[in-house]
C-alpha cells in the first residue's frame, strides 16, 4: 500500500490536532475514521485503482478522500475552486473515470464513461501504486498534466522532523500545497486552514491556531504588507516563513525580514514535475539558496538550472519526455552561482530582448515596487518594430493618480536605477498583476 508508514505513524498520536480551521479542530483519530469511511466507499463503488478527480478545497473530507485514494490505488487528479475554470480541460487530458465533487450540502458522484489507457496510468497501475497528476497554469498555451508515482514522492518525508502547526496556503492541485501536507502529517503537526487567501484571514488564522510556520509566495507576502494586517494582529507565534513558487524581489524580502525581524525566512524551490527540493537560505534577508539534498542532484548548463530527482514524474500526459538521456529536467530558471550557492534570476521564457539585450522582468519589478504609490508590479515583453520587443509594466497602485504624470514621474525616478532599454515604454493601471495561485503574471491578459 503507497504510504503504509504515514498511517501508521499517524496512529500513534490520535489526540493531537490534525487540521485546525474556522470551523473547528479535528484530530488524528477523527480523520483516519474519515479515511475508513471513504475506503468504504471506494470498494463498495468498485473505484479501486481508477483514475479519480477530487473536486474540492482544503478540508477534512478532502484530506480523507485524498489519503483513502492512496491506499486504494488510485491515480489522484485534484481540482481546487481556483482553476475550476480549466475543469473541462483537466478532466480531458486527465482521463478521469471518476469525478467526486465535495460540496458543504454534499457529496456528488460522476462517472464520466472515458476508459484511462495512457501509458503513464498503465505503469501505474502494473506497479500496484497510487499517482497524481498535477497540471501547470496554463498561462503560456495549454495546460501539461505531471504524472507521479506517489510512492518516490512521499517518500522524502520518511525520516521525522519537526513537528509544526502550519499554515496551509497553497492548495492540494499545487505540488506546494501536496508537499505541506504530507510534512505536516508525517511529523505529527497540525495543517491549518483559512476562511481564505486574503492577509486579514490568514492573519486571524495565525492568531486563532498559533501557526508556527507559513508557506506562501512572494506576491502574498507583498500583499500582507500592504494591507497592514500584519500590526494589526498577534503573530508572534511564526517561527519559519517559507517562500517559493516565484522568484522573490530584494525590495519585499528587506521589507519582509524587517516586519519580521524575528522569523527565519526560507526560501524553497521546487517544480510540479519534480516535487519539492530541501533547501537552505544563506540567510534570512539574502536570495542566495542552497538547494539538493538526498534524493536530489543539479547541473548548471548555460547559467540554466538542471534537476535529476528520485520524486521526478513519470512524464506528461500531453507532451513529450523533457528529461535528457542522464534523466536530468531542465527547470528553465537562469542562476547565478556563488560555490554551492544559487540565486534564482527568473525563467528564461520570461526573459525581454529589447535590442539584443536582455532584461529579467525582476529587475524592472524590483525598481519600480520602491516608487511611492506603487502597491505591486508586473513587467513583460512586447514585440516591438524597432527592437524586436519593449519593456511594459503592469502596475498596481495604491491610489488614482493621473497617468501622464505618473509615468513622467516613473521615467525620472528609474533614469539612476536602471538603464534605458530596461525602462517601461507602456506601462497598463490596475489590471490583473498575480494569479490565483498568487504568482506574477507575466504574459498579456487576454482581452
Amino acid at each position: 500500500m503507497t504510504g503504509a508508514w504515514l498511517f501508521e505513524r499517524m496512529a500513534q498520536t490520535p489526540d493531537a490536532i490534525a487540521l485546525a480551521s474556522h470551523q473547528g479542530e479535528t484530530t488524528y483519530r477523527t480523520l483516519l475514521e474519515r479515511v475508513a469511511v471513504w475506503d468504504q466507499f471506494l470498494e463498495n463503488n468498485e473505484l479501486y485503482g481508477r483514475v479519480l478527480s477530487i473536486e474540492g478545497d482544503y478540508g477534512v473530507e478532502s484530506i480523507a478522500l485524498f489519503l483513502a485514494a492512496m491506499k486504494a490505488r488510485n491515480i489522484v487528479v485534484p481540482v481546487c475552486s481556483a482553476t475550476r475554470a480549466h475543469l473541462d480541460e483537466f478532466l480531458e487530458i486527465g482521463e478521469v473515470e471518476c469525478r467526486i465533487v465535495l460540496n458543504d450540502d454534499g457529496d456528488n458522484v460522476i462517472t464520466t464513461n472515458r476508459v484511462a489507457t495512457h501509458p503513464h496510468f498503465q505503469r501505474l497501475r502494473d506497479a500496484g501504486t497510487a499517482g497524481l497528476v498535477l497540471f501547470s497554469s496554463g498561462s503560456t498555451g495549454a495546460s501539461k498534466g505531471a504524472v507521479h508515482d506517489l510512492a518516490p514522492l512521499l517518500e522524502k518525508f520518511s525520516v521525522p522532523r519537526h513537528c509544526y502547526r502550519t499554515l496551509v496556503f497553497l492548495q492540494l492541485d499545487h505540488i506546494g500545497g501536496i508537499n505541506t501536507l504530507f510534512y505536516t502529517l508525517a511529523n505529527a503537526g497540525t495543517v491549518v486552514v483559512s476562511a481564505d487567501r486574503m492577509p486579514r484571514h490568514v492573519c486571524e488564522a495565525i492568531v486563532r491556531h498559533r501557526v508556527e510556520l507559513l508557506p506562501t509566495s512572494p506576491t502574498f507576502l507583498n500583499l500582507l504588507l500592504l494591507s497592514e494586517e500584519w500590526q494589526r494582529h498577534d503573530l508572534s507565534s511564526l517561527q519559519v516563513i517559507t517562500y517559493g513558487t516565484e522568484p522573490m524581489p530584494e525590495s519585499t524580502l528587506q521589507r519582509v525580514h524587517a516586519a519580521f525581524p524575528n522569523v527565519r525566512l526560507q526560501q524553497t524551490y521546487g517544480l510540479s514535475e519534480l516535487g519539492i527540493l530541501r533547501s537552505q537560505s544563506r540567510g534570512s534577508d539574502s536570495l542566495w539558496v542552497r538547494v539538493g539534498g538526498e534524493g536530489y542532484e543539479t547541473k548548471i548548463v548555460n547559467n540554466r538550472l538542471w534537476i535529476r530527482a528520485r520524486s521526478a514524474m513519470l512524464g506528461y500526459l500531453n507532451a513529450p519526455s523533457p528529461f535528457d538521456a542522464d534523466g536530468f529536467f531542465d527547470t528553465g530558471d537562469l542562476v547565478e552561482v556563488d560555490g554551492e550557492w544559487l540565486r534564482i534570476l527568473g525563467r528564461q521564457s520570461e526573459m525581454i530582448n529589447v535590442g539584443g539585450s536582455k532584461v529579467f522582468p525582476m529587475e524592472v519589478e524590483n525598481v519600480l515596487l520602491e516608487m511611492e504609490n506603487v502597491e505591486d508590479v508586473s513587467a513583460r515583453g512586447e514585440p516591438s518594430a524597432l527592437t524586436g520587443q519593449a519593456v511594459v509594466a503592469s502596475v498596481r497602485l495604491a491610489r488614482d493618480e493621473d497617468p501622464t504624470a505618473f509615468k513622467t514621474r516613473m521615467r525620472i525616478f528609474c533614469r539612476d536605477r536602471l538603464e534605458p532599454y530596461k525602462i517601461p515604454v507602456k506601462v497598463e493601471f490596475n489590471g490583473p498583476v498575480y494569479s490565483t495561485r498568487f504568482k506574477k503574471m507575466r504574459q498579456k491578459a487576454a482581452s
